[in-house]
C-alpha cells in the first residue's frame, strides 16, 4: 500500500470492532475468575480454606505462566498457524478451563489454571497483533485502534467483578465460575462467526518500501537496535505489573477486609476498568491538542509519567492504612477500616499511570518490532508482564509487614524505577524515532 493509500485510510476497519467485541468478552471471563480466585482458595466452605499466604502465592505463579505463555503463541502464530488459527484454538483452551473451576475439586482446580494458562498463550499476544496488522505501516490510526481495543478490554473488565458479586452471593462461587465460561463462549462466537472480516490480518499490511524508505525515521533504524530498544522497555514495565496486579490480591484482601463498605473485596476490581471508561478518551482529547500543537510527548515520557503515577497511587494507601493503624494503637494493627473514598482515588491515579504504559506499549510493540517477529516480540511484552506478576508474590508480606509499610515499599519501587526510565529517554528517543 502507498504512502497516498495510507493517509485516505480515514475509518477504523470492520475487523478492529470484531476483535473488540471478542477481547471485551474474553476479558469478562479472565477478570470474573481473577476477581473471585483468591476469595475463593481462601472459602473454608465453597473454597479450600487456604491463607492469605497460600493464595497469594498460587495467584502470582497463575499470573506468571498466564502472562509468559504469550511468547510461545506468538511465536506459533509467526511461523506455523497464523494469528486468527491461533486465536481461535486459545479460545477453546479458555472456554474448558473456566467451565472446570465450576467443580470444587483442588485437582480439577489444577487442570484448569492449565488450560487457561494455554489459552491464553494462544489467544493474547495473537489477537492483539491482527489489531495491529488491520492498519497499514505508517498509519495515523493505529494509536487510536489500540486505546479503543484497550476501551474494549476494559469494558469486559469492569463488568465482571460487578456480575461476580451479584452472582457469587446469591448462587455461590463455582456457578460464578460458570458464568465466566459462557461469557469466553460468546467470544469463541463472535470471532469464529464474523471471521471474514479478520482473516487478512495474518498477514500485515505494509506500506509500500520506497515511499516508506524516505518517510520514516524509524525504518532506518537498524532491527537489532529496535528490539534492544523494546526489550530496555519490557524490563522497565515489569515493576510496574508487580505493583499493579496486586489489584487481585492485596488490594482485594485490602478492600474485602479493611474498606469501611459494605460488599465484598470482589467488587473493588470493577474500580479500576471503570476509571478506564471515565478517563479513555478524555486522555485520547488530550494527546491530540497536544499533537497539533507539537508539544505531544513521547511514548517512553509518556511512559515515565506512568511510573510516577503507579508510585503516587500506592502513596495514597500508604496514607490510608497510617491513618487506619493509628486509629487501633494498642490493638490488632490489621483490625481497622477506612473510607472507600482511598481505595478509589488510589485506583483512578494508577489507571491513568496504566494508560500511559499498557496501551502504549501494546501499540509501541505493533509499531517498533520488525514485521516477520510481531507476534514474538508482542509475547516478549506479555513475559515481561509475567515476571511482575510472579513479583506480585511480594503480597506474602502483606500478614507480616504493616499495611503502610508495604504500600510504601510499593510506591518507592515505582519512582525509582521512574527515575532509571528518565535517564533513558534520550538513547530511546534515538533507537525509536517518531513514536
Amino acid at each position: 500500500m502507498k504512502h497516498s493509500q495510507i493517509q485516505k485510510q480515514a475509518r477504523h476497519p470492520r475487523g478492529l470492532y470484531v476483535l473488540f467485541a471478542s477481547e471485551a468478552w474474553e476479558r469478562f471471563s479472565f477478570y470474573s475468575m481473577l476477581s473471585l480466585f483468591v476469595l475463593y482458595l481462601r472459602d473454608g466452605e465453597q473454597g479450600f480454606g487456604w491463607t492469605e499466604a497460600e493464595a497469594t502465592s498460587l495467584y502470582s505463579w497463575y499470573l506468571t505462566f498466564v502472562y509468559a505463555s504469550p511468547f510461545v503463541g506468538g511465536l506459533l502464530a509467526d511461523r506455523y498457524l497464523g494469528y486468527l488459527r491461533t486465536t481461535l484454538i486459545g479460545a477453546l483452551f479458555f472456554v474448558a478451563g473456566h467451565f472446570l473451576l465450576s467443580f470444587q475439586s483442588l485437582n480439577i482446580v489444577y487442570l484448569a489454571l492449565c488450560c487457561l494458562v494455554v489459552g491464553n498463550g494462544l489467544f493474547k499476544p495473537n489477537v492483539s497483533t491482527m489489531v495491529g496488522n488491520l492498519y497499514p505501516d505508517g498509519s495515523p490510526l493505529k494509536d487510536q485502534a489500540f486505546v479503543i481495543f484497550y476501551f474494549g478490554i476494559n469494558v469486559g473488565a469492569f463488568c465482571a467483578p460487578v456480575a461476580m458479586e451479584v452472582i457469587k452471593r446469591q448462587a455461590g462461587y463455582h456457578p460464578a465460575f460458570a458464568v465466566a465460561g459462557v461469557g469466553m463462549v460468546i467470544s469463541l462466537c463472535t470471532l469464529c462467526f464474523l471471521r471474514k472480516h479478520v482473516r487478512d490480518t495474518d498477514a500485515p499490511l505494509l506500506a509500500d518500501e520506497s515511499a516508506a524508505a524516505g518517510q520514516s525515521a524509524l525504518d532506518r533504524v537498524p532491527e537489532s537496535r529496535r528490539i534492544i530498544a523494546l526489550l530496555v522497555v519490557f524490563l522497565i514495565v515489569i515493576v510496574f505489573w508487580m505493583a499493579f496486579h496486586q489489584n487481585g490480591s492485596t488490594l482485594t484482601y485490602w478492600a474485602d477486609d479493611n474498606t469501611d463498605w459494605d460488599v465484598s473485596g470482589t467488587i473493588s476490581n470493577a474500580i479500576n476498568p471503570a476509571w478506564i471508561l471515565i478517563l479513555s478518551f478524555p486522555l485520547v482529547a488530550l494527546w491530540r491538542w497536544l499533537g497539533e500543537r507539537g508539544k505531544e510527548p513521547s511514548t517512553p515520557t509518556k511512559m515515565t509519567i506512568g511510573m510516577l503515577l503507579t508510585g503516587l497511587s500506592f502513596f495514597i494507601l500508604y496514607w490510608a492504612a497510617k491513618i487506619g493503624e493509628a486509629s487501633v494503637t494498642g490493638l490488632d494493627m490489621y483490625d481497622y477500616k477506612v473510607s472507600p473514598a482511598w481505595l478509589i482515588a488510589s485506583y483512578g491515579v494508577v489507571t491513568l499511570g496504566e494508560l500511559l504504559l499498557s496501551p502504549m506499549g501494546l501499540s509501541l510493540v505493533s509499531k517498533v518490532a520488525p514485521k516477520q517477529s510481531r507476534g514474538m516480540m508482542m509475547g516478549g511484552w506479555f513475559v515481561a508482564t509475567a515476571i511482575g506478576n510472579k513479583l506480585t508474590a511480594i503480597g506474602v508480606y502483606w500478614t507480616r509487614w504493616p499495611h503502610s509499610a508495604f504500600f510504601a515499599v510499593l510506591g518507592l519501587m515505582c519512582v525509582a524505577v521512574a527515575g532509571i526510565l528518565a535517564g533513558l529517554l534520550k538513547p530511546l528517543k534515538k533507537a525509536m524515532p517518531g513514536v
